[in-house]
C-alpha cells in the first residue's frame, strides 16, 4: 500500500472503552478497607492488567542502561509490569514504586529494553526467570479473520526476544508456572482458529517449555485465563452451558485432563482467575446479573474481586472490594507478596472527568493521522472545521466547532434514538437517523437538522422520509443535492438502497425516491464517492445457502464491501470481504478524500484479548473489531474486484466503530474544548443512581437500551 501521500486524518469511536480512565490499585487480603487501598502507578493515563515484578528479575531489569542512568536500585521498593496507554498506543510498562514513599515511576517496556515500537497491542505481561513473557500483535496473522495475538519472550539481560506461540497459530493471556519454566496459553490451536465467537471465546489451554516452547501440549479443553496455583495445578475460567462463567481447577500432573471441579457457585459469573496457592484463587464476580433497564445497579451487580479455596467449597469466599468500594466494578486480580495483597484495576473516580476526550492514536501509514472521538458515530465537515457526534444512550448531537463551546445541537424525545450524523457537503445541515435504533422492523425516519452551528438553535428537525420503512444511513452526494440511504421498503424485510433525489425536500413537495440496489439480502452502510459516480455500500448479499440464520446470536453475518456503479446499478463489484469463505464482518465503508482508499471497520484480525476480562455489559450491537484501510482503483470499477491486500490501522482490545476521514485535523483544538465540557453521561438525568455508584456511561457502554431523560 503507497505510504506518502498528502496529510489526511481519520477519526473513529470505541465501544466498551470506559470514559473516565482506569487505574491499578491493591489492598490487604486481610481485612481490607479504603484506607490501606494503595494506587499503585503514576496516575496518568489508563493503566490496568498488572503484574509484580520479582525480586530477582527486578534487579536485572534496573541495570538496563536505559534505567540504571535514571533511577538508584537503592530506593526502588518494587516493581511491577502493566499496560497502559500513556503515549499513543495500549504497550507494556513499568512501574517502579520507591522505598518510603508513595512515589511511583514509570517507563515505557520498548525504550527500556529497545524491543519492537511500531503499532501493536501488547498484554499479559508476567515474569519467567530471566524473561518477561506477554502478548503481542506486532506481527499479522496467515490467515484473514484470525487473531494477530502471539505470545513471545524478552531476554531482561540482553532484550533479545523470541516469539512462543507456533507460526500460525494464535495465543492469549499467557501465565507463567511458579517454577518459572513452563507457561500456559488460552489457544485457539485445537479449534483451528477463532470462528466470530464474540464474549465465550471457546479457547483451549496449551502448557509450553519457556526454553523449548516446540514442547507443547493441550491439558485442558475448553478453558481461558489461566493461572498456576502449582506446577501441576492450573486454575482457569469458562463459560458453562448454561451461561453462567465460572473458575475451574485442573490437575495437570498426568497430561490433559476432563477432571476439572468447579471452584465458584454455579448460580452467579466468575472469571479472571488469580491463583494464590494450590486450593486458593481470587476471582472476579458479579453476583447478580444487571440490565441496562436497571435504574441502578446494587452492590451486587457490580463486578467485585473475591478468594475462593477449593478444600471449603463454593459457597464460603473472602469478599475484597466489596468493603472498599462497593458501588464499583473491579477487574482482573493479581497476586501480591504470595496473596498477602490481591491488586486489580478499576476506574479511577478521583477524576470526576474524561481526562482527554479526544485521544491522538499511532497510524502505521505515514501521512496519516489518527484520532479517537468520543461518543459514536463522529462526522467532520468538508472544510474541517466542525465534528459532531452522537452520545452513548444515541439520544443527544453534539457539535464541536473550533472556535465555540461545544454544544447538543439536539436531542431525541422520549424512547427514540439518534445516530449516524453526516454532514451535507455544502450546507450547514447534518443528515441523521431517528426512531428505535436496531430494530429493523420498526420505522425509521431520515431527518435533516438545518442551521446547526447557528447561534442558540432552536432544537428543529426536518423529516425527509415517510411511508413507515426503517430507513438509515443516510449519506449525500458531493454537491448536497442527493442522499442515498438504506431502507425495508422494497418489502419482505429485507434492506436495500435508495436515492433520494431531493435532499432538501426529501419524500415531501414533490421529491422522490430512486431505487439503487435490489435483492434479498441487507445491504448497508452506505456512502456516494467523491466522484459520485459509485457508492460504496456494506452488504451480505453473498451470503452462502445453508448458512446460520444469526452469526453468534447477532446479526447475519457474512458482511462484504461492495461497489455499486449509480449510472449503470447492475455492475456490483464486491471489493473487501472478511474470512476466505467471505464470512465475518466487513463494515461502515468510508472513501478517502481522494477517492483511492476506503477504511472500513472489520474483524479482519478477529480479536485481541478475552472479551470478558473488559467493562463487557451486554451486546446489543455487533462489534465489529479494528480500523482497516485499503487502496482502490477509480478509474474503473471492475478493477477492484476483491482486493487482498490491506492496512490494520488500529491494534485495540476495545471495539472500534465507524470511522471518517478528514484533510484538516483539528483535533488538538476540539480536544481541549471538550475536555472541559463534554460528559458521557447526561447531567442530571432521574435515572442515574441515586446511590453514588457507577454509571453504565462513564463504563463506556452504549446505553441506548436504557431509557433516558
Amino acid at each position: 500500500m503507497a505510504e506518502n501521500r498528502g496529510r489526511v486524518s481519520i477519526g473513529f469511536s470505541s465501544i466498551y472503552r470506559p470514559a473516565v480512565p482506569l487505574d491499578i490499585f491493591s489492598c490487604p487480603r486481610e481485612s481490607p478497607s479504603e484506607k490501606d487501598e494503595v494506587h499503585m502507578t503514576d496516575g496518568d493515563a489508563y493503566n490496568y492488567n498488572g503484574q509484580v515484578i520479582p525480586a530477582e528479575a527486578l534487579k536485572t531489569i534496573l541495570k538496563r542502561p536505559k534505567l540504571a542512568s535514571k533511577v538508584n536500585e537503592k530506593v526502588i521498593d518494587s516493581g511491577m509490569v502493566f499496560l497502559s496507554e500513556r503515549g499513543d498506543l495500549e504497550t507494556l510498562h513499568i512501574a517502579l514504586r520507591f522505598k518510603n514513599l508513595s512515589k511511583v515511576k514509570v517507563f515505557s517496556f520498548d525504550e527500556v529494553f529497545d524491543t519492537f515500537n511500531g503499532v501493536r497491542m501488547e498484554d499479559s505481561g508476567c515474569v519467567a526467570g530471566d524473561y518477561l513473557i506477554y502478548v503481542s500483535t506486532k506481527e499479522p496473522a496467515k490467515e484473514r479473520r484470525q487473531p494477530w495475538t502471539a505470545v513471545y519472550k524478552t531476554n531482561l539481560e540482553t532484550g533479545k526476544t523470541d516469539r512462543l506461540t507456533p507460526t500460525g497459530e494464535a495465543d492469549l493471556s499467557p501465565s507463567v508456572s511458579p517454577s518459572g519454566k513452563k507457561i500456559a496459553v488460552a489457544s485457539f490451536q485445537e479449534k483451528g482458529g477463532w470462528t466470530g465467537e464474540i464474549e465465550n471465546l471457546k479457547t483451549d489451554i496449551y502448557v509450553m517449555d519457556v526454553d523449548n516452547p516446540s514442547n507443547r501440549k493441550l491439558v485442558i479443553r475448553n478453558g481461558g485465563w489461566p493461572t498456576w496455583g502449582s506446577d501441576n495445578v492450573i486454575f482457569f475460567h469458562r463459560k458453562s452451558y448454561d451461561g453462567i462463567w465460572g473458575v475451574f481447577r485442573a490437575d495437570i500432573s498426568k497430561g490433559e485432563t476432563s477432571d476439572t471441579p468447579r471452584v465458584t457457585p454455579v448460580i452467579f459469573h466468575a472469571m479472571t482467575p488469580a491463583a494464590i496457592n494450590a486450593t486458593t484463587v481470587a476471582v472476579a464476580t458479579i453476583r447478580k446479573q444487571s440490565r441496562l433497564s436497571d435504574k441502578e445497579r446494587e452492590e451486587n451487580q457490580y463486578r467485585h474481586i473475591e478468594i475462593f479455596d477449593s478444600t471449603t467449597g463454593p459457597e464460603q469466599s473472602t469478599k475484597i472490594t466489596q468493603k472498599i468500594k462497593p458501588l464499583a466494578d473491579h477487574y482482573n486480580p493479581f497476586v501480591i507478596d504470595g496473596g498477602k495483597r490481591i491488586g486489580y484495576h478499576r476506574a479511577n473516580r478521583k477524576l470526576d472527568k474524561p481526562t482527554q476526550v479526544l485521544k491522538k492514536v499511532k497510524c502505521p501509514l505515514q501521512g496519516v493521522g489518527l484520532f479517537r472521538v468520543p461518543g459514536a458515530f463522529p462526522t467532520i465537515s468538508k472544510d474541517g472545521s466542525k465534528l459532531a457526534f452522537v452520545d452513548n444512550e444515541f439520544k443527544s448531537v453534539w457539535l464541536v466547532e473550533s472556535n465555540r463551546q461545544p454544544r447538543i445541537v439536539y436531542t431525541t424525545p422520549g424512547r427514540d434514538s439518534v445516530f449516524s450524523p453526516v454532514w451535507d457537503s455544502k450546507k450547514d445541515t447534518l443528515y441523521v437517523c431517528m426512531g428505535p435504533s436496531f430494530s429493523a422492523n420498526k420505522p425509521l425516519e431520515i431527518c435533516a437538522i438545518p442551521n446547526v452551528s447557528k447561534e442558540n438553535p432552536r432544537q428543529q428537525r426536518e423529516k425527509l422520509t415517510k411511508g413507515g420503512f426503517n430507513n438509515a444511513f443516510p449519506s449525500p452526494n458531493s454537491d448536497g443535492t442527493k442522499l442515498v440511504f438504506r431502507s425495508t421498503r422494497g418489502g419482505e424485510g429485507y434492506k436495500n438502497l435508495y436515492i433520494m433525489e431531493d435532499a432538501r425536500n426529501g419524500e415531501f413537495s414533490g421529491g422522490t425516491v430512486t431505487r439503487l440496489t435490489n435483492k434479498k439480502c441487507t445491504d448497508t452502510h452506505c456512502q456516494w464517492s467523491p466522484t459520485g459516480d459509485w457508492v460504496v455500500f456494506a452488504s451480505n448479499r453473498d451470503k452462502p445457502d445453508g448458512t446460520p440464520e444469526k452469526d453468534n446470536g447477532l446479526d447475519s453475518g457474512y458482511f462484504a464491501v461492495f461497489l455499486v456503479n449509480v449510472k449503470k446499478t447492475e455492475v456490483v463489484i464486491r471489493v473487501m470481504a472478511s474470512g476466505s469463505d467471505i464470512a465475518g464482518h466487513v463494515n461502515h465503508p468510508f472513501f478517502s478524500p481522494d477517492g483511492k482508499r476506503i477504511v472500513v471497520t472489520a474483524d479482519l484480525a478477529a480479536v485481541s484479548c478475552e472479551p470478558i476480562s473488559l467493562p463487557l455489559f451486554e451486546h446489543s450491537v455487533r462489534p465489529y473489531g479494528d480500523i482497516f484501510i485499503f487502496d482502490i482503483d477509480p478509474r474503473k470499477i471492475e478493477n477492484n474486484k476483491d482486493v487482498k491486500e490491506f492496512t490494520r490501522i488500529t491494534h485495540s482490545r476495545y471495539e472500534n466503530s465507524p470511522a471518517v476521514w478528514t484533510t484538516h485535523d483539528n483535533s488538538d483544538a476540539w480536544n481541549q474544548l471538550l475536555k472541559n465540557v463534554y460528559s458521557p453521561e447526561p447531567a442530571s438525568c432521574p435515572y442515574d443512581p441515586k446511590t453514588g455508584g457507577e454509571r453504565y456511561n462513564m463504563m463506556g457502554h452504549l446505553c441506548i437500551g436504557r431509557r433516558s431523560c
